[in-house]
């Protein structure tokens, strides 16, 4: 990094660019755009812990209890897999009392860490980054991406049974 660091600052002292001047004005930005993205996560932390704190989470993962039984998946599983698209820190934090739970070379374990690298947290990304650059109209986005997610999930468990049991 600090090699990338100095290769750009000479670039820039070479070109006589005013790289300083440069920089303070996307420091500039930044600021603006964590000021205008706030909003936009503030409902976001709102939701998740409405959604938690309510018992909602709980009784959506009893409902597939029967049917994850049915497969041999551990429904230790599902409060990962929901939050994991909502948000990185709380699918984290979840992950790891598993993980302290069960240990790292269970089962659960390994699948548990497999589904933090495959995921991505969806709709952090769509609310940040969408509501960074005012786009509104990202019904397309969220279907793919939430696809995605459920698709890693599956193919998450399918590996870990294969490499693992």
């Amino acid at each position: 990094m600090p090699m990338l660091i100095l290769c750009i600052l000479s670039y820039a002292t070479f070109k006589r660019a005013p790289a300083y001047e440069w920089f303070v004005e996307g420091g500039k930005e930044g600021i603006d755009i964590a000021i205008s993205i706030l909003p936009y996560l503030l409902g976001m932390f709102v939701s998740i812990s409405i959604l938690r704190e309510s018992g909602a989470l709980d009784a959506f993962i009893q409902l597939f209890v029967p049917v994850l039984a049915f497969f041999g998946v551990p429904a230790e599983i599902v409060p990962l897999a929901i939050v994991r698209p909502i948000s990185g820190t709380a699918s984290l934090a979840m992950m790891t009392e598993i993980t302290k739970v069960y240990g790292p070379d269970s089962f659960i374990g390994r699948l548990v860490a497999t589904m933090q690298g495959s995921t991505d947290t969806t709709l952090y990304i769509l609310t940040v980054y969408f509501g960074a650059v005012q786009i509104k109209k990202m019904k397309y986005a969220m279907k793919v991406g939430l696809m995605a997610d459920f698709v890693s999930v599956i193919v998450s468990i399918i590996i870990v049974k294969l490499l693992f049991m």
